[in-house]
């Protein structure tokens, strides 16, 4: 069993507004563990790094194409490289967000490549929860928004029956937990307290699950009076939205469509994924929120998706990217304890053996979502959320 010696920093080549990189403090951490660093051409450049500071007089750590970045041994790239599959030579050990569960067509593609995958948001503790996560974010960054738009129709947010705003929240798992904070914050502790001091009516959050979401008449008596629906869900069946199109109606026209799970569509699987709210548009960096007039609307649909009913939709796929250099240094520190581990023992010698980061580090392994497919086990837990 060979062990890897390199590791490899592509850059992420999306929209103009994901400026997310590893900082140079991780990559020094890198080389520190005796392997060779070539990092892409302009790598960091969005966020003002150059190569001196990457490099840091390093002779570990060197720039090269994009190319050369997907050539090592191990590529770290925060967002799945999807364009890049093809690159990466049998063998090569690619950690990203992957997302198994949501994204079952890559898998057929990873094996047929002959890549060692770890998905980043398969990597979770001996109790199913995830290690490397930024739910927290993905939470109050969304809900920052959406309050940001009520406040343009209501000064100070207040409604014009000066009630508490309403926001209904679908699921309770690790980001739905967050989002209740967020909400009754009105997703922004500077607003809050500004809200406080003027005496404001402030929000109120109720949080519903599987148990009350499959019940229509309940339901839409909940949406009447909803001014902000959130979408944290992890469903079981990816191919059933939670929230029906024809639902959408009963909300009032001021409602915030709120998605903070950004779930794909994938009409190709089979069973087809579709969004937990359905007729969504799926917005980024660049843009997330989505007026019911919008152009741009069904264009990140899949065809045959019902978009008659809609509201205002705030959506992006990378919600914790709004501060980048915060997010990375997150992340980073997740990552810090596990990746001794796989240069130490390589990507075959994982096992559930192993110790605490071991065991995590192999449970987002392609070959271990592949025996829970064989064992036909159901992947629960909070693992296809916004990195």
């Amino acid at each position: 069993m060979s062990l890897p010696k390199s590791i490899g920093f592509p850059r992420m080549l999306l929209e103009a507004g994901e400026k997310r990189v590893f900082l140079p403090d991780f990559i020094q951490r890198m080389a520190a563990l005796d392997v060779r660093v070539v990092i892409e051409e302009g790598y960091g450049s969005r966020s003002g790094f150059d190569k001196a500071d990457y490099r840091q007089g390093n002779i570990r750590v060197s720039f090269g194409s994009r190319q050369d970045a997907f050539d090592q041994d191990v590529v770290l790239i925060l967002r799945s490289p999807d364009d890049d599959f093809q690159r990466m030579k049998p063998g090569t050990i690619l950690i990203s967000m992957l997302h198994y569960p949501t994204h079952p067509t890559r898998v057929p593609l990873f094996q047929d490549l002959g890549l060692k995958t770890i998905s980043l948001d398969s990597i979770v503790k001996d109790n199913d929860i995830r290690l490397v996560e930024n739910m927290k974010a993905v939470a109050w960054n969304g809900l920052e928004v959406a309050f940001g738009l009520l406040e343009e129709i209501w000064p100070g947010l207040v409604r014009p029956d000066q009630q508490p705003i309403q926001a209904l929240l679908l699921g309770t798992g690790m980001v739905g937990r967050h989002a209740v904070d967020a909400a009754v914050h009105l997703g922004n502790i500077e607003r809050n307290n500004k809200h406080i001091e003027q005496g404001g009516p402030g929000a109120t959050c109720k949080a519903v699950g599987r148990n009350l979401t499959g019940h229509k008449e309940e339901m839409i008596a909940l949406l009447k009076d909803t001014d902000i629906l959130i979408d944290a869900t992890q469903r079981r069946k990816p191919s059933e939205p939670v929230i029906p199109n024809k639902w959408i109606k009963h909300l009032p026209d001021h409602a915030i469509l709120l998605d903070l799970s950004v779930d794909p569509y994938i009409p190709e699987a089979d069973p087809p994924v579709v969004r937990g709210i359905e007729g969504l548009p799926k917005g980024d960096l660049d843009k997330f929120v989505f007026h019911p007039d919008d152009p741009d609307w069904e264009k990140t649909i899949a065809p045959g998706v019902p978009t008659k009913h809609r509201r205002t939709a705030v959506t992006c796929y990378s919600w914790p990217g709004f501060h980048p250099e915060a997010c990375m240094i997150h992340y980073a520190q997740q990552l810090d304890p596990m990746m001794p581990i796989l240069f130490g023992k390589g990507y075959d010698g994982l096992s559930l053996e192993g110790d605490y980061f071991e065991r995590a580090l192999y449970r987002a392994t392609l070959k271990a979502w592949e025996d829970q497919l064989a064992e036909n086990i159901i992947w629960n837990g909070d693992k296809s959320y916004s990195e």
